[in-house]
């Protein structure tokens, strides 16, 4: 019942913010505000632009190293506690070798050369 309470009072508030933003904002209109901004940039006269995949698969390869660095600090700690026990430093040696598995099919695929 408490939680309920909780998150109905939480959404009320988040909503009360929304309304409140809605209706203090200033509202003027102009041609220059509708336009798209990109980085300073004025907008180019075409909508259609070629977006290469090579900046995802680069994106996704850094986000698995990234949880990689993250699940390794942990796993330090509790090794260094339990220094008697081999299974977690064989578990994390699989956790790594699936990793660099993946490094290297992105090698093979050419994912990390910038052309």
């Amino acid at each position: 019942m408490v939680v309920l309470f909780v998150g109905g009072v939480g959404f009320a508030a988040i909503l009360g913010m929304f309304m409140m933003s809605f209706m203090m904002a200033p509202k003027r209109k102009s041609a220059i505000k509708e336009t798209p901004y990109e980085c300073g940039i004025p907008a180019a006269p075409y909508s259609w632009s070629q977006i290469q995949i090579r900046y995802y698969v680069f994106a996704i390869l850094f986000l698995i190293f990234d949880v990689e660095a993250v699940f390794l600090f942990p796993w330090a700690v509790v090794f260094l506690e339990l220094k008697s026990v081999p299974a977690v430093f064989y578990e994390m040696l699989i956790f790594i070798g699936i990793l660099f598995f993946g490094v290297v099919y992105g090698w093979r695929k050419g994912v990390l050369q910038w052309r």
